[in-house]
């Protein structure tokens, strides 16, 4: 699917490109994964860390979890391995036996218990094998992934071959996000380079009767100002909160302000405030705003989006907001930063909270910036994802820097 709005955009070169194979790799072939860990037994054990999400699961694994035992680490990539190529539970005999596996089932079925008392791992059915769950892949991710599979390195080489003469950027985007759709079987998307916002450097409160004015310092030829209403009782307030705000942009998080420390004494006047520069960076107009998608066909067809209860909200984000999937307005309210690897409920909007999202970002010559994402089931070749949006994102920025 191929959503442009009916902007002009700036015209390169045209796009020359290199023979690709036109059949790709279906999503969840086990060609994209790479062995099991082995080697003798690592002396730097580290803790593992999970990025903070509300998932309880997810939360429950961050709080107990302190290393995996190299039996433990072999399970889990194994059984996250075995998932992604079957979608089917497995049990310790098949793990044995497909990978492997130095031990017997019993040892295996005891590290598999572990795994699963830790969160990592979980059991569909009562008399069903085991599955990752989002803590699991999380883990898997950040310490487990394999190097990528041959058809990534293949697509490296290729992109080195691509060249730019006479064209429209969205006909270079549109190359680009079908290829990484018919290598990976994912749904793919690439945005236009868009300018950064500007970062809030300074503010200061100024009442006038029933109005309040809000100066604020974005660059040092950038600023703006706001008129609100001001209820009088949050008149008292505003020396504190203008001091607690210049606190926490002098803390050097990139012109955010964390309101979850507001001081109980300042909510009626910093809730007033939170909304006002809220509404304010939404309402900015940005250049460079759309995306380019293709695949969701093939998405359409993985058997966890088979329920419309959780397809209908992902469509109606890729066909309405496609760039919210990698630059979610959620994350700007909240002051978070975009992860490179979202999976499940880490991401803020709720129609990804089944799905892994793979992205990457590029820029432009003129300093704007772009994604390049997959996204598909949390059951996905993370490594090979990966690989591949690294990939058209370095090309990217070798042809439009």
């Amino acid at each position: 699917m191929l959503r442009c709005p009916a902007t002009e955009v700036p015209r390169f070169g045209a796009v020359r490109l290199p023979s690709w194979p036109s059949a790709g790799q279906p999503a969840g072939s086990n060609g994209t994964a790479a062995g099991l860990i082995t080697g003798p037994p690592r002396a730097d054990r580290r803790p593992i860390a999970l990025r903070s999400t509300s998932d309880p699961a997810c939360a429950l694994a961050a709080t107990h979890l302190e290393s995996l035992s190299r039996r433990q680490e072999q399970v889990l990539q194994a059984t996250v391995r075995h998932y992604v190529d079957t979608i089917e539970p497995v049990g310790s005999k098949i793990l044995v036996r497909r990978f492997g596996l130095e031990a017997s089932p019993a040892t295996v079925r005891s590290a598999m218990g572990a795994l699963e008392q830790r969160g990592l791992l979980t059991q569909p059915h009562t008399s069903a094998g085991r599955i990752p769950s989002q803590a699991g892949y999380r883990v898997y991710v950040n310490q487990l992934l394999p190097e990528p599979g041959a058809s990534a390195l293949q697509l490296d080489r290729e992109l080195a071959g691509l060249s730019l003469q006479w064209a429209a950027l969205d006909d270079l985007l549109l190359h680009l996000s079908r290829r990484l759709a018919d290598l990976t079987g994912l749904l793919s998307l690439i945005t236009r380079p868009r300018r950064r916002q500007p970062q809030l450097q300074a503010l200061r409160l100024v009442p006038s009767g029933e109005r309040l004015l809000v100066f604020l310092v974005e660059g040092a030829a950038h600023t703006s100002s706001l008129n609100l209403r001001l209820p009088q009782q949050a008149t008292p307030e505003l020396p504190a909160l203008e001091r607690w705000a210049t606190e926490q942009l002098q803390r050097g998080r990139g012109g955010t302000i964390d309101w979850r420390g507001l001081p109980p004494q300042l909510q009626r006047s910093g809730t007033l405030l939170q909304q006002a520069l809220n509404s304010h960076r939404l309402a900015r107009p940005s250049d460079g705003d759309g995306a380019l998608t293709v695949g969701l066909a093939g998405l359409l067809g993985q058997p966890e989006f088979s329920q419309t209860a959780y397809l209908r909200p992902l469509v109606e984000l890729v066909e309405n907001n496609p760039q919210h999937l990698v630059c979610p307005p959620q994350a700007l309210l909240e002051q978070s930063q975009p992860a490179s690897i979202w999976i499940g409920a880490e991401h803020p909007l709720q129609a990804l909270h089944s799905c892994g999202l793979v992205q990457a970002s590029y820029r432009a010559g003129t300093g704007d910036v772009g994604h390049v994402a997959l996204i598909g089931p949390m059951r996905m070749a993370y490594a090979t994802a990966r690989a591949a949006v690294r990939s058209v994102a370095r090309v990217l920025e070798r042809l439009l820097g």
